[in-house]
């Protein structure tokens, strides 16, 4: 009696640490993960700033200090030196991971790209710097 108690216990242990892959998740839920991309372009289509990345998302919703929080010239600054900082790494893919570090970006400071563009850009910068374990010379702690 004592051996059929054990073996219950060890047949339950084992049958509650399987997969789950019999369940069933809310559809919101898998919806969000899905629409990851972040697009902002201006009327004309002068510029435009794609953000494809897990999780930017949820980190701008909830983590991220809020609009307005930072001014624009303040933004401005910040993304001037971390855009340049990271296109070097980009250009150097034999010191940085290439896997991080894909594609340039083209950020010209001549150019008024308002505050959206800015907040979202300098915004990827701590959520990249964070999630990836990256440091860059300019400090973009929130």
């Amino acid at each position: 009696m004592k051996n059929i108690i054990y073996i219950a216990l060890l047949a339950l242990f084992v049958y509650s640490c399987g997969s789950s892959g019999g369940r069933n998740f809310p559809s919101d839920k898998i919806a969000n993960s899905k629409n990851d991309t972040v697009r902002i372009a201006n009327d004309s289509l002068e510029y435009e700033i794609i953000i494809i990345e897990p999780g930017f998302n949820l980190f701008i919703n909830s983590y991220a200090r809020p609009r307005g929080y930072y001014s624009l010239p303040f933004l401005e600054n910040k993304n001037q030196f971390l855009v340049t900082e990271y296109n070097q790494r980009v250009r150097q893919p034999q010191i940085f991971n290439p896997d991080l570090y894909l594609n340039e970006i083209n950020y010209d400071p001549s150019i008024d790209y308002g505050y959206e563009v800015n907040y979202l850009l300098y915004n990827y910068f701590v959520y990249f710097s964070r999630h990836y374990n990256q440091r860059f010379s300019v400090p973009t702690r929130i």
